[in-house]
């Protein structure tokens, strides 16, 4: 749910307003490719010009374990 103002419509004669607005989150973890050619890709696919096009928050992520195989690190992802 973002802070966009609530649209208001109108439906059988009664007025309503939407203030749920849809998002989609996308997790991205990568090993071996550059941080900033993944930001880029990600800003350019993702932004539409107007708001609530989102944030992209980048950090550091300790150990990845596969479940299936119990492989840990840099091969899980």
């Amino acid at each position: 749910r973002g802070s966009q103002p609530a649209k208001i419509g109108q439906w059988r004669g009664e007025r309503y307003a939407v203030d749920l607005h849809s998002r989609a989150k996308v997790e991205c973890v990568v090993a071996d490719v550059p941080v900033d050619d993944v930001v880029d890709a990600v800003r350019e696919a993702a932004d539409t010009g107007t708001e609530g096009d989102g944030k992209i928050f980048v950090f550091d992520v300790e150990d990845a374990v596969q479940i299936r195989t119990g492989t840990h690190g840099p091969p899980a992802v």
